[in-house]
């Protein structure tokens, strides 16, 4: 328990820190590069190298090497950290998540599948949450509990919803980075 105690105190200190948790936890597929998180932090590439260096001290982040250039440095999170899954769900706590999967996806009934788009899905935090539905759901119902949780959240959902009959995985070409939540 006492290591866990220390990691967390070390983890959530200092916003770059915590955008970087942000970017590798909200889906946990992404890679990201030292220069990518110098422009979009808007920090020194040195600061930004201490931070991913602090979080491979604690294992929770891997070091790849990139296939089309040796010399740059992919950084991606460790899933098999033993608190990969407890910090991943702090995070969607935090991006308010866990929110709407509990309080819309649980309650609309047959929906058979959810893509999370946009920032989140890249693993920024973002004061929009983008999402792809498939499934027979209630549109009036499915309005009045976005409402309730955006004021829950403190941020906007914006959703599509398909059919199942009319959805098909090229309907997700061109959305930009995907990231199932459900289904």
């Amino acid at each position: 328990y006492r290591g866990e105690a220390m990691i967390l105190e070390q983890l959530f200190s200092g916003k770059i820190r915590l955008k970087l948790m942000m970017r590798l936890f909200l889906n946990p597929n992404m890679r990201v590069f030292l220069w990518g998180l110098e422009q979009e932090f808007d920090v020194s590439s040195n600061f930004v190298r201490q931070q991913l260096a602090k979080l491979q001290e604690m294992k929770l982040i891997q070091e790849y090497e990139n296939e089309e250039n040796a010399k740059v440095k992919e950084y991606g999170v460790n899933r098999s950290h033993p608190m990969f899954s407890s910090l991943r769900n702090i995070i969607l706590q935090y991006a308010g998540l866990d929110q709407i999967v509990e309080h819309i996806l649980e309650k609309l009934g047959d929906v058979t599948q959810v893509f999370l788009t946009g920032e989140l899905a890249e693993g920024k935090n973002s004061h929009f949450v983008d999402l792809i539905l498939v499934g027979d759901v209630d549109k009036l119902y499915m309005i009045r509990l976005i409402e309730k949780v955006e004021e829950l959240i403190g941020k906007k959902i914006r959703i599509a919803v398909f059919a199942p009959q009319e959805f098909s995985k090229d309907k997700l070409d061109g959305v930009g980075t995907v990231m199932e939540l459900y289904g």
